[in-house]
């Protein structure tokens, strides 16, 4: 364990047990049951509360047929009813589906379709889209809808957002949140789970296609969360700020999962606001939070910033996207909070469940992705021949761990590529240096990074196919200094619309039909597309200048 950190045991014990996450939210409920567990935006949620919200609703699932593998898709933004539906469902065994509420309508019916989810837990304003897919998802039998305001006090201490100013309204055909907590039980019979069973599944592309489910189990999410909080010396008096989308994995462990396995206490915030995040850090003294290196600058310009009381805070775990975690913007960073460590969080993706690696915060290496965690075995290996490379040299990352996946949703050969004896083959390039650090260097994938958001080519190129204008499309990334890349489309158009339709017409009609990040900003026609004998379009090729 080289450079491990010095004051953290080198053997990963876990707090209360291997268990389920979930156990631990009852656990707490249990020892802890006045303890507040999360704020949201001034209301105050306990973990008996939450702990006995979170049996009514898996009540109410059993009440409506919902049963052990059964998916159950969560549509919301980060709120408290996030985190109840989530340990509700796995409380009854069922399998949480993130859903980005950035998805629209046709994204939606892919993935719910993908995955055969049985019902879909999903925000008011949101709700519509999920209603509408009632007849093109053959399995959609169960949508609860819910407003935020719900959850809000009577005098909120932070600015609000609009979506939590929407008057509550319930939609035929759905069954209201707040109702369902106040009219049902507790849960009575608790369903035998074992820790390998499958809890988790989260959309990803794996190395190339439209997402997919990947399959995590209780397992996989205790040990990463038990991993990040014992390396990164979560302590507990912490408390946390989660502004980062819960439906995102790396989210999910910061403020669905670490709170509950370290018994502290949340704030959770709908999204970035720089004048709310201050407030709240001000407000409720948090100590912890994870960001991503933008949002660090966009706190640092705000007007006063310095004059503003941040001194609460003592670590920072954040994340390269866009903008990189440089010695620079820690060095300001500490300046204006008075001493608040800052580096970068991780390495991971979502079929290890992400936090394969922490930056020792005794030696920090700006620009590396730190060591692995725990139990953690880390290699790159060659690109052609699969053999295991020295330090220094640059190949694809290869990891395995007990966070690692149990494959795809009815996507063998996809598993078969990815997940081989163990390891998941990441589709990443990096290298590790002498001293033990990995360095992150690119991606061998054509997946795109969009202000931190994976877009898949192949599922932009799908959604793009329904423009009548468009007889071929080949999407790429293509660089943005300010969201990393952005997505530029290629396209062959039908002859009936080459006079009739322009560039914009279709940036304008992506940006109706697909979520925000995933748009394209850029659009090209051309009367071909580069491809091989065989039809498979060569996107590399599209990179370069057209000679037309």
């Amino acid at each position: 364990m080289k450079n491990w950190p010095t004051g953290v045991s080198k053997e990963l014990t876990y707090r209360l047990g291997k268990k389920p996450l979930h156990e631990y939210v009852r656990e707490n409920a249990r020892q802890t049951p006045n303890k507040i567990a999360y704020i949201f935006y001034g209301k105050e949620v306990t973990w008996q509360e939450l702990d006995d919200q979170a049996d009514r609703l898996a009540q109410f699932l059993v009440s409506q047929g919902i049963q052990k593998g059964d998916r159950m898709g969560l549509y919301m933004q980060n709120c408290p009813q996030y985190v109840i539906s989530h340990y509700a469902v796995q409380k009854i065994g069922a399998i949480v589906c993130p859903l980005n509420p950035m998805y629209k309508e046709a994204e939606l019916e892919y993935l719910i379709n993908e995955i055969g989810a049985r019902g879909v837990i999903a925000a008011q304003e949101l709700s519509p889209m999920i209603i509408n897919l009632r007849d093109k998802a053959p399995t959609l039998e169960l949508i609860i809808t819910t407003n935020y305001a719900d959850y809000l006090p009577p005098t909120p201490t932070l600015p609000l957002p609009s979506e939590l100013k929407l008057e509550k309204s319930i939609p035929e055909q759905t069954y209201d949140f707040q109702k369902i907590i106040s009219d049902y039980e507790s849960l009575t019979n608790h369903e035998q789970i074992d820790i390998d069973d499958v809890a988790l599944m989260v959309f990803t592309s794996g190395t190339t296609g439209r997402p997919k489910g990947a399959m995590l189990t209780y397992e996989n999410a205790l040990f990463k969360t038990a991993a990040s909080v014992h390396v990164n010396g979560v302590r507990g008096d912490d408390r946390w700020l989660a502004v980062m989308p819960l439906c995102h994995i790396a989210g999910m462990v910061m403020g669905v999962n670490i709170p509950v396995y370290s018994n502290t206490p949340c704030v959770l915030l709908t999204r970035f606001e720089p004048e709310t995040v201050i407030s709240a850090i001000e407000q409720y003294q948090v100590s912890v939070w994870h960001s991503i290196a933008p949002m660090n600058a966009g706190l640092l310009n705000v007007p006063g910033i310095k004059e503003r009381n941040l001194s609460s805070l003592r670590k920072n775990l954040a994340t390269s996207f866009g903008t990189p975690v440089t010695a620079e913007l820690a060095e300001q960073w500490k300046q204006v909070t008075g001493g608040c460590q800052m580096y970068e969080a991780a390495y991971g993706l979502s079929e290890t469940h992400t936090c394969d690696t922490f930056m020792p915060p005794d030696r920090v290496k700006f620009g590396s992705c730190g060591i692995p965690v725990y139990e953690t075995d880390l290699r790159i290996v060659d690109l052609d021949t699969g053999e295991g490379l020295p330090p220094g040299k640059h190949g694809e990352i290869v990891i395995k761990n007990p966070g690692v996946f149990k494959g795809y949703w009815n996507r063998p050969d996809a598993t078969k590529e990815t997940l081989r004896e163990g390891w998941v083959y990441t589709g990443d390039i990096g290298h590790i240096s002498e001293d033990g650090f990995l360095y992150f260097n690119g991606r061998v994938k054509e997946m795109i990074k969009c202000s931190g958001y994976s877009v898949f080519p192949e599922d932009v190129e799908a959604l793009m196919m329904d423009h009548p204008a468009i007889a071929q499309v080949a999407v790429i990334g293509v660089p943005d200094e300010v969201r990393g890349e952005s997505v530029k489309a290629v396209i062959v158009p039908n002859k009936d619309y080459v006079e009739n339709v322009t560039e914009d017409d279709i940036i304008e009609w992506a940006k109706q039909k697909m979520a925000a990040y995933k748009y394209p900003r850029y659009v090209e026609f051309r009367e071909s597309l580069p491809a091989t004998s065989a039809g498979k379009v060569l996107r590399r090729l599209l990179k370069e200048p057209s000679n037309q």
